[in-house]
């Protein structure tokens, strides 16, 4: 995502800047924005959805969904009604670059703050999300405890 969206302001500062039609430099604008909906799609875009049934407990997890959800159609909202001031206030290709550099921050992030949830239980990820600091330790613990056989995992109620 961050690759597409600094080679599509790049693009795009080219294109800003030159008299001629570049044809190589819409195509590649095209390209570019292909590929970030692509990279968005398997990457950062399904991240907020999935974290936001995972990191409340059941008590407080309709209340936090919704109040999450509302958060981020508020932001997206305030990111298209303010798109065409910051273009035209910082040129068209600036505004990628920030949206490149606000892409970075996003992953540096998920990637420090976020743990991997993936095979875990509700409980286990409970204990992950309990803690603010200690989380890479708690991880650590119950990857330990997989690997030895240890899991509590439930079992399912059809054995197929």
């Amino acid at each position: 995502m961050v690759a597409s969206l600094t080679t599509l302001g790049f693009s795009l500062t080219v294109i800003d800047h030159s008299e001629a039609k570049l044809t190589w430099a819409i195509a590649l604008c095209i390209a570019t924005v292909l590929a970030y909906v692509a990279f968005f799609a398997i990457g950062m875009g399904p991240i907020t959805g999935v974290y936001m049934s995972e990191i409340f407990p059941l008590r407080l997890r309709v209340l936090g969904v919704s109040m999450g959800v509302a958060v981020n159609r508020v932001t997206r909202g305030v990111i298209s009604m303010t798109f065409i001031s910051l273009y035209e206030a910082i040129t068209i290709g600036g505004a990628f670059f920030l949206f490149g550099g606000i892409a970075t921050v996003g992953w540096v992030f998920f990637y420090l703050c976020l743990p991997e949830t993936r095979g875990k239980t509700l409980e286990e990820t409970g204990k992950l999300f309990g803690k603010l600091v200690g989380r890479r330790e708690e991880a650590g613990k119950m990857k330990e405890a997989n690997t030895n056989g240890t899991t509590n995992r439930q079992t399912p109620l059809v054995n197929t």
